[in-house]
């Protein structure tokens, strides 16, 4: 039996329609579901690719859904904060304006800070969100499953899936859910990192860049002055200050007036 938290004062819903049949199915989609998570992490895809992926995907591989979407937890943020990513649905991105933008509350935010599933069948009359359930209710959307992405002992984000009809989100639903998000969330995790990666690379790159840039601006300065590389570098980091521009943006305006010249001269000749 999986663990989650339900509605207060509501029976929780009965799969009366689980033939042999519709588990079959279930399962087929599940499967499809991880399979394509698999794919993407073999893929490297970057964090936003592999989020829109695993928002697809558990629409697929979850029963019921109308719109999924993919909330992660702010890096560097206070206490709750969490930034809305990606959804399969315009509605669901007006669900999560109003969930952690406007309101503060809602069954993503819970699911987050307790590290469980949290279903509700009726979000209007759903006394754990007393504003955000009214919200939904009146744009026509009222059961809703989240479903937290754990990696280890930490808690990175939520799966986000909503559906327009009342209790839809039964046992089976959260227990595939819940096979889904596991997976789900090593997935996101090792993107994230690989997009960090890719950025310190990158920020690397741009400073050897920059370094070198420099240096031919030194050497240009010297060259001129008959100053020193520590004068050279000096002038150009005060010419930096006045104009308050960047120094290598300095570095690179000095080297390409260098160049400017030496092709005129060498017309001339």
């Amino acid at each position: 039996m999986v663990d989650y938290d339900t509605q207060p004062g509501r029976d929780s819903p009965v799969d009366a329609d689980l033939t042999q049949e519709r588990l079959d199915a279930d399962d087929v989609d599940l499967r499809d579901g991880l399979a394509g998570v698999a794919a993407m992490v073999a893929s490297a895809l970057d964090a936003g690719d592999m989020l829109d992926a695993v928002a697809k995907f558990a629409a697929h591989a979850i029963p019921n859904v109308d719109g999924a979407g993919v909330a992660l937890v702010e890096a560097n943020h206070e206490a709750g904060g969490v930034r809305s990513t990606v959804a399969t649905a315009d509605f669901v991105t007006e669900i999560d304006a109003v969930q952690y933008d406007e309101l503060r509350e809602g069954p993503c935010l819970t699911a987050m800070q307790s590290g469980r599933p949290s279903v509700s069948g009726s979000l209007g009359c759903d006394e754990r969100w007393p504003h955000f359930g009214g919200r939904v209710a009146r744009m026509g959307v009222h059961s809703a499953l989240s479903l937290p992405l754990v990696v280890g002992d930490r808690v990175i984000g939520a799966i986000n899936c909503y559906a327009r009809r009342r209790d839809v989100f039964a046992e089976h639903a959260v227990e595939l859910g819940t096979q889904f998000a596991g997976p789900a969330a090593v997935a996101v995790f090792n993107a994230q990192l690989l997009s960090e990666a890719r950025e310190r690379t990158a920020r690397l790159q741009r400073a050897l860049e920059s370094r070198a840039i420099i240096d031919q601006a030194i050497g240009i300065v010297r060259s001129r002055t008959g100053s020193d590389g520590d004068e050279a570098f000096a002038r150009l980091v005060r010419i930096s200050q006045a104009e308050n521009v960047k120094l290598h943006v300095v570095a690179q305006r000095l080297v390409d007036e260098a160049v400017r010249r030496a092709r005129l001269r060498s017309h001339s000749a």
